[in-house]
């Protein structure tokens, strides 16, 4: 039935997994082990769904059910075979969410006595889940991530505690740099369940983000932990039980859950560089998550180490306040300008022309998933190199200021170097604008030393610096891992991210899948979530509903659990 050049990417429905097999031979080997445990059946059309056909491949959305679930899917044919097959996990049978026409009562209509309301059953969980009562489901990690995990499992019915160190829910946003919005447009950002208001701006000031995270957690009744630290964790393989020591706001409780879930950040720990010299340093010096804002820093001179995202925004906000200040390029970044983003990259799927011509969320979700990583950057190439002609004067402008450009090793733009490395690009927002005018200063160069009053560069220039601003990128998740566990358990995860490309920063073999992301890994009962809006959205269902079936014991045959090349 499969083309010679084929794909079929999973999201659970198939094996338990998230992966991708790819060519018959893969397909063959995947069907033959999950076959008999799966029992798929009942394919047809999805209700209310005609395909289409252009330029010689018909697509077509597609439901079937296996022996444990409901399912949905997309499926791709050239010739009449398959091409690209998208199969997903929609509902697990029996353990339905309570929505739609099962939404719960919520008022208890007639009479009764000694009856608790709702505020009274809720203020008792509180009191008695971590205590007299253990959770199922532990998530670490109370950003956009698990959040939206922690709300598919309580509609679920998974007891999760979600522990986080901040004041309050939206905190990871509220505390970073006052210039921080998001870069991605509203459209593509909703969490699940509850979507943006129609009048929510384009582009998300963080501290308007902090407000709806926290509104969330609220409304969505979850068991949201703040002040709260992790201090160790630890794994029985004979109980297959964790033991998570938490201080919760200078009390020291004792979780012990089935299954764990770090949702730490996609990004993992702070790259604190170790520059020769950095203790002789007499001004402020701090990583770019650590960055206050520029208020501190008016008519001082600041060095921004690197070109991404958070050094553009930076420099942006500094300039702002009338900060002299320097950007510092190690290597070459690229950059997209947001409106041509939104208009060639993102616009047939989110934007207000899709939804208004009917496309779902939900839909543009699985759409974008339904490309197999292996070939997704031969649809991408085309789209970036539109948008390099479209933009010509803009990039011709930047390369004249000296600033150092790249396309992604493969010319696939943005997204691709996203998934692979997350890292080295900026989606304009105004800053490269100060850059091609001079307004932020540019030196391209490797920093060599930190003196006194300023950085010394490879070629000797010296910078002088009141404020030395190390935007220097993430590590790996499995970071924290070892900070909370121990460095064997770390190792024993290996790396988390990228897709095996053998790219800049993405090294091979091919894994055909984010490493370690939001399925199994080669630690029992830890788990990884995190990315950014979409992904937590999207991908939050396919792990809730592979905790959910391991908390009612169902039969979850896991083919394809990824092995470990890389330890960070």
């Amino acid at each position: 039935m499969f083309q010679d050049d084929c794909y079929w990417r999973d999201l659970v429905a198939f094996t338990w997994n998230i992966k991708t097999v790819e060519g018959k031979d893969q397909i063959r080997d995947m069907l033959t082990r999950q076959l008999a445990t799966i029992a798929p059946g009942n394919w047809t059309i999805a209700e209310g769904e005609v395909p289409t056909e252009e330029g010689g491949v018909v697509t077509a959305w597609i439901q079937f059910e296996t022996k444990q679930a409901r399912c949905f899917g997309l499926i791709r044919l050239k010739d009449n075979k398959i091409w690209t097959l998208l199969t997903t996990m929609v509902e697990i049978k029996g353990h339905e969410e309570p929505k739609g026409f099962q939404r719960p009562l919520g008022a208890k209509h007639g009479a009764g006595k000694n009856r608790s309301t709702w505020k009274e059953e809720r203020e008792r969980e509180n009191a008695e889940l971590g205590y007299t009562e253990q959770p199922y489901c532990v998530i670490i990690g109370g950003g956009q991530g698990g959040i939206a995990l922690g709300a598919r499992l309580r509609q679920l019915g998974v007891p999760t505690i979600i522990v986080e160190k901040n004041e309050r829910p939206g905190d990871s946003w509220r505390n970073r740099y006052k210039s921080l919005c998001l870069h991605d447009p509203v459209w593509y950002d909703h969490l699940p369940y509850i979507k943006f208001p129609e009048n929510w701006p384009v582009f998300s000031p963080k501290d308007k983000i902090g407000d709806w995270l926290e509104m969330y957690t609220r409304v969505m009744e979850l068991n949201y932990w703040t002040r709260s630290i992790a201090k160790s964790a630890s794994y029985d393989e004979a109980t297959g039980e964790w033991t998570i020591v938490v201080d919760r706001d200078g009390e020291e409780v004792t979780l012990r859950p089935k299954q764990l879930v770090m949702a730490t950040g996609m990004s993992g720990k702070a790259n604190v560089p170790a520059f020769p010299g950095m203790e002789k340093f007499r001004g402020d010096q701090h990583h770019s998550s650590k960055h206050p804002g520029p208020d501190a820093y008016r008519g001082k001179k600041a060095v921004v180490v690197g070109s991404n995202n958070s050094a553009h925004d930076i420099c942006a906000a500094l300039w702002e306040n009338d900060v002299d200040v320097t950007m510092v390029q190690r290597s070459s970044t690229h950059i997209v300008r947001s409106d041509t983003l939104m208009d060639v990259g993102l616009g047939a799927l989110y934007s207000e022309e899709a939804v208004r011509s009917g496309m779902t969320t939900e839909k543009a979700d699985l759409i974008f998933a339904s490309l197999p990583y292996r070939i997704l950057h031969e649809f991408q190439i085309p789209a970036y190199a539109e948008m390099k002609k479209r933009d010509a004067d803009f990039y011709d402008g930047l390369e004249k200021a000296g600033f150092w450009l790249d396309w992604g090793d493969d010319e696939s733009g943005l997204f691709m170097k996203y998934l692979r490395r997350g890292s080295g690009y900026y989606i304009d927002i105004g800053a490269s604008q100060l850059i091609i005018d001079g307004e932020i200063k540019l030196k391209r160069g490797q920093v060599t030393e930190i003196v006194e009053d300023g950085v010394i560069l490879d070629d000797g220039t010296r910078l002088e610096a009141d404020v030395i601003v190390y935007a220097t990128g993430y590590g790996s998740m499995n970071g924290w891992v070892a900070d909370l566990m121990d460095q064997d358990t770390a190792d024993k995860v290996g790396k988390v991210w990228g897709l095996g490309s053998d790219t800049t920063k993405d090294p091979g073999p091919w894994e055909g899948e984010q490493r370690n992301m939001w399925k199994p890994t080669q630690q029992d009962a830890l788990w990884f979530h995190g990315g950014n809006l979409h992904q937590s959205r999207h991908y939050s269902q396919f792990l809730s509903l592979q905790l959910k079936a391991r908390m009612e014991g169902l039969e979850t045959p896991v083919y394809g659990l990824q092995d470990v090349h890389h330890l960070s």
